[in-house]
């Protein structure tokens, strides 16, 4: 029981040993493949000491990518800048064909209105409508002028004089 809950690193073996045992436990889980056949794998001891090695610093390289760094910001400024222009022309191109569509139903409203306007003022229909309504044309003397004179053969009915001064 107790040597199950101990890990490689408590048991003692070397690297050597865990590997092998690693090797083993994999090549008897792996599931039949290709052919069925078992495809081994193996993973080798690669001993490497990086601990002496420091990075210098390269002025040179620093400089070009700092260089760098501020080109490829300045080319995104101007790509963003195009961009911005070229989306708000479109939408502007939509604003005015809306408002071209807009103007010409307006203008198409405003013809049906004058064609109805002329249609209910045409003179024959006026008189048509006014005999079947029983109404008969006027007498002499029926019509007053908004000029003040009426007819020679009328009599008049108010007057008005301006006072003298």
């Amino acid at each position: 029981m107790a040597a199950t809950a101990m890990t490689y690193f408590e048991s003692g073996r070397g690297w050597d040993a865990r590997i092998a045992e690693r090797n083993a436990a994999l090549m008897a889980t792996q599931i039949d493949r290709r052919r069925r056949v078992r495809t081994p794998e193996y993973f080798f001891v690669k001993h490497f000491d990086n601990s002496r090695l420091v990075k210098a610093a390269d002025p040179v390289r620093a400089r070009q990518m700092r260089y760098f760094s501020i080109a490829v910001g300045v080319f995104f400024l101007l790509v963003m800048f195009y961009g911005l222009q070229h989306f708000s022309a479109i939408e502007n191109s939509y604003r005015i064909e809306g408002e071209k569509q807009a103007l010409e139903q307006l203008r198409e409203e405003n013809r049906q209105l004058r064609l109805d306007k002329a249609e209910l003022t045409q003179p024959s229909r006026i008189d048509q409508m006014a005999r079947e309504l029983g109404l008969n044309a006027p007498q002499p003397g029926q019509v007053v002028h908004s000029s003040g004179h009426s007819e020679a053969n009328s009599s008049v009915l108010a007057q008005v004089t301006p006072p003298a001064q």
